[in-house]
């Protein structure tokens, strides 16, 4: 990680929070992007030397305001060794019968987000020969676990990385990606579901996860760092589950 120049996307909370001090204390370069300035912020004042890195405010669900972002970032750290993309979520669209306007919203964040930010920084790393788009889905994009809406579009994306990992490989870009299980990080679904329903937050654990707790995002990392590096380069198209046990799906 040390002295790479990387993106993360989602980064004011959850797991993209996480990955980001995490990732400052290894040494690397960091531009951060989400949609709350204040919380970005509060990020980046976390991180080792807060002066190295910098905040920026997009709407991931906006072509154009991607577009800006990532030429910001650009101009910041010269040359993008890396990204990161955490961003997502169901955004409480739970209608079984989900209406097209909620899908379309869904995938332009779970999926249309990476995909143009992708296209965006692809070019110069294929110009190098080397580069790294981690990809953060999620065990419902296989087992169905959670709404109708976030499973179709977390499916959509495994199908992305694994498609777009085939053609870029060769090219010493290196497309992966993970699909966690339930775990805990600050703000995320599992830290809200404990905190707003205790009853409910033990079942899940006594009925999903086989070792009796949730996961950590600190127990995540370690994989992100090495989807990061230029170690992981026969991942090529591979989204890594990393659920404690939860999944049944092989």
């Amino acid at each position: 990680m040390k002295n790479k120049n990387i993106i993360i996307t989602g980064a004011s909370r959850g797991l993209g929070s996480e990955a980001a001090i995490a990732f400052s204390k290894s040494g690397a370069k960091l531009v951060l992007i989400a949609r709350t300035n204040e919380d970005l912020e509060a990020i980046r004042k976390k991180c080792k030397e807060p002066k190295k890195h910098l905040s920026i405010t997009a709407d991931l669900t906006d072509v154009r305001g991607i577009e800006k972002a990532v030429n910001e970032a650009k101009r910041f750290l010269t040359k993008i060794d890396c990204v990161l993309h955490t961003a997502g979520g169901g955004l409480g669209k739970r209608d079984p019968l989900i209406d097209l306007n909620d899908l379309i919203l869904l995938f332009k964040l779970n999926v249309g987000a990476a995909a143009e930010i992708n296209r965006l920084v692809l070019p110069d790393m294929i110009k190098r020969k080397n580069g790294n788009l981690v990809h953060v889905g999620s065990i419902a994009g296989k087992e169905a676990v959670g709404s109708v809406g976030y499973n179709t579009v977390k499916s959509a994306l495994n199908m992305y990385v694994r498609s777009l990992g085939r053609q870029m490989a060769g090219s010493g870009v290196i497309v992966t990606g993970i699909n966690p299980g339930g775990f805990l990080a600050p703000g995320n679904s599992m830290r809200r579901l404990e905190k707003n329903n205790a009853e409910a937050f033990k079942k899940f654990i006594e009925q999903r996860m086989p070792r009796g707790k949730l996961g950590d995002a600190a127990e995540i990392i370690p994989l992100l760092k090495f989807l990061c590096s230029n170690e992981a380069v026969m991942m090529c198209g591979c989204m890594v589950p990393i659920d404690g046990g939860e999944g049944i799906t092989p």
